[in-house]
């Protein structure tokens, strides 16, 4: 697949990942010596190992282990004569199960605050409305958590 800009194929990839039931991120970059990236890698978030300092038994906060090995990536590859970029590679085969199509709402790319959302915690905010009770109102008003696209997290960080 050919793209206008390296953005437009990022996007691509991570509409591509929220459908298929999983999170990427940015990996790496490559540049030419005029500054131009010539390559960008998206992978999956599982991919890779967690580093080991992480992992000792003496850290106060031992946070979960996320990271799987997953192999899924896209490369995307700027062509020379051209400002456009290129799919130059893509690995589909993931080493984790995908979350199922009733859980993919509560993907990491999936949860956002609308405008909406916003303009609701701020009103419940000057009536003195904290973030748990405004976010269980938006619940109860919306049907249930399936039908919410954001955790309370996001809207005490909100």
């Amino acid at each position: 697949m050919k793209f206008d800009t390296l953005q437009q194929g990022i996007s691509f990839y991570e509409n591509y990942a929220r459908v298929s039931g999983f999170d990427t991120r940015l990996y790496s970059t490559k540049k030419r010596s005029d500054g131009k990236i010539s390559l960008k890698y998206c992978v999956c978030n599982k991919e890779g190992f967690r580093e080991t300092p992480r992992l000792q038994s003496n850290c106060k906060n031992k946070r979960p282990i996320t990271r799987m090995g997953c192999n899924a990536r896209s490369t995307l590859k700027l062509i020379n004569d051209q400002d456009n970029y290129i799919i130059f590679s893509f690995h589909e085969g993931h080493t984790h199960p995908l979350t199922t199509p009733n859980s993919a709402h509560h993907t990491k790319q999936s949860r956002n605050l609308t405008l909406a959302h916003k303009k609701y915690i701020m009103d419940n905010s000057r009536a003195n409305i904290g973030a748990t009770k405004s976010y269980r109102l938006m619940k109860k008003h919306m049907g249930g958590y399936q039908n919410m696209a954001a955790f309370v997290t996001d809207f005490k960080n909100f």
